[in-house]
């Protein structure tokens, strides 16, 4: 009696469930919280240049990051639960909410020696998060995890 003992076949990646929607929602709040995100030091050095009118805008921007923080963190939820995305994205975005909420804490507290430090650091992880939203690894499903 013969039994023909056959592997399982290999789900193509081609149908495997990866984030598609909530990728492009993603990518499109991190690139406009990016854009937001750059304006920043542009309007506190036209402050700093004697445009006075400058510092109310950046006051303006800084809620508007904020409340793209806010959209990024939605759409994350999207991204890891339905989307099957990197988990990491979730918490990065809670805490880039609390750091910019810092930030503007101590925008308003005028504790600079505080308030240009965190912006920088907001900056580069913006950046980062920006650059990694649109590489091709952003796009593939995470592997063993529900």
């Amino acid at each position: 009696m013969d039994i023909a003992v056959t592997a399982p076949e290999a789900v193509p990646e081609a149908s495997a469930r990866r984030p598609r929607v909530t990728l492009w929602l993603l990518r499109g709040t991190v690139t406009a919280h990016l854009i937001a995100v750059v304006c920043q030091p542009v309007l506190a050095g036209l402050f700093l240049t004697g445009d006075v009118a400058a510092i109310e805008m950046h006051a303006t921007v800084a809620d508007v990051v904020g409340f793209l923080t806010l959209g990024t963190i939605a759409v994350a939820i999207g991204y890891v639960t339905g989307g099957r995305g990197r988990i990491w994205v979730l918490p990065v975005a809670v805490v880039l909410f609390l750091a910019e909420g810092l930030q503007i804490f101590l925008g308003y507290a005028r504790m600079l020696q505080f308030h240009i430090p965190l912006g920088v650091t907001i900056v580069v992880a913006a950046v980062l998060l920006a650059i990694w939203a649109w590489l091709p690894s952003a796009a593939r499903a995470r592997g063993g995890q529900a």
